[in-house]
């Protein structure tokens, strides 16, 4: 099973849909909320080349962008080789 790291907030619609889709693959998430600190904001923009939006989801510390690309890759057949690996 893959490592599948996700900056997000508790109650942004795009990260709850995330871990869902996650979760329905049977993937353990490491969830790091950045709106319990602001620092954690900043090193989720740096990780993720500017972006400011989330939720940010990394596999196996390639950041494969947000929800809707993450859906993306699901909907293209690519995001259980993703996970598998």
């Amino acid at each position: 099973m893959a490592e599948v790291r996700m900056y997000c907030t508790r109650f942004c619609p795009y990260c709850i849909m995330a871990i869902r889709l996650l979760n329905k693959k049977g993937q353990e998430i490491e969830k790091i909320f950045v709106d319990d600190d602001p620092s954690l904001r900043d090193r989720m923009v740096r990780e993720s080349s500017g972006r400011t939006t989330v939720p940010q989801i990394f596999i196996n510390e390639t950041h494969i962008g947000g929800y809707t690309d993450m859906a993306l890759l699901d909907h293209n057949d690519t995001l259980d080789s993703l996970l598998e690996n």
